[in-house]
């Protein structure tokens, strides 16, 4: 199907009133089945899901499944899954990476210890496998289990990364399918078994949702550099800060001399910027056209995504996931 932006796109507040009264239910199920006999854990789940965020994921597989079907009460319980897995990453992430910030705010970690979240991460992802084995599903099982191996074992990868500078592209791929973009594929594909979709739809839909994520970790790794700290919601520079060498960086780190590599082993180093000033580092990207390559690349997967997108039956759902590849790619934060 060949067809103009314009008659495709849907703004954000045009795709998320098409699920607006189904993302209220999913809000309504995280609240219900965060509840814990625990007061910590009852207390760090109600915080996380008052920080708001952009509710990529559960809009996500209730675009899916209203782009094939009719809206059911399976569709509003994986969208409640997927978001309390994420948010159990979160959790983990931000205890790995001893974060101070997350959306603006205190992380959970700063607050109520390392060792309490740890185990209330845990208790989230437990918690949403039993809401997950409430379908009696063995596809849904299989996606979710396969899913949360892929996520811990690119954590683990990370972690043998970390503070190295001789990150290739390749591994940044890796990391980004395994940290990120496996979940949004996961989440298009839970909305399509929902729908009763058949297996090709569903990977159809798979793919989509996996370019969509490479794509979306890719941005992230821009905005790291370029972002505001405001509009970010958490420190820029954080990426470097915490050892982790991303795309841009790799890009430049290609080009670079041996002395401007020198700046960036010293970052890694010392684990802030006190000898060597931020702007030194995302100058050097930028001069070697780190930013753009890596936008570039991100742009090569929204295309992807957009194709496959383009071949469903147009429908106001259709043009709300063609519309959700803009927002990824163009967004600020």
């Amino acid at each position: 199907m060949g067809f103009s932006r314009l008659g495709q796109s849907l703004t954000a507040r045009e795709i998320l009133d098409l699920v607006r009264a189904d993302l209220e239910r999913v809000e309504q199920a995280i609240s219900l089945e965060s509840v814990s006999s625990v007061e910590a854990v009852t207390a760090i789940n109600s915080y996380l899901q008052a920080g708001g965020g952009k509710r990529l994921r559960p809009i996500l597989v209730l675009l899916s499944g209203r782009l094939l079907g009719e809206p059911n009460d399976s569709a509003i319980r994986m969208a409640a899954v997927v978001e309390m897995i994420h948010a159990a990453t979160l959790v983990h992430d931000d205890v790995i990476d001893a974060a101070r910030t997350r959306r603006g705010r205190p992380s959970s970690n700063t607050i109520w210890g390392n060792h309490t979240c740890v185990l209330a991460g845990d208790w989230l992802y437990m918690q949403a496998f039993q809401i997950a084995l409430r379908e009696r599903s063995f596809p849904v099982l299989d996606l979710l289990i396969s899913l949360t191996q892929m996520m811990v074992e690119g954590e683990l990868l990370q972690l043998e990364r970390i503070g190295r500078i001789d990150i290739t592209e390749a591994d940044s791929m890796e990391l980004v399918d395994r940290k990120t973009a496996s979940l949004i594929s996961a989440c298009a594909r839970l909305g399509a078994l929902m729908a009763g979709a058949d297996e090709a739809t569903e990977a159809r839909l798979g793919d989509y949702g996996w370019n969509l994520g490479m794509a979306f970790q890719l941005v992230d790794d821009v905005l790291d550099f370029t972002a505001r700290e405001k509009v970010l919601g958490k420190p820029v520079g954080n990426d470097l800060r915490e050892g982790k060498v991303t795309l841009p960086l790799i890009y430049a780190l290609e080009q670079a001399t041996p002395d401007e590599r020198k700046l960036v082993e010293q970052v890694l180093g010392d684990g802030d910027y006190s000898t060597v000033p931020f702007e030194r580092i995302s100058a050097l990207v930028s001069r070697y056209d780190g930013f753009e390559r890596a936008r570039r690349k991100a742009r090569a997967f929204t295309e992807k995504a957009r194709s496959i997108m383009a071949a469903f039956p147009e429908s106001p759902y259709q043009r709300a996931l063609y519309g959700v590849t803009d927002l990824i790619t163009e967004r600020e934060y």
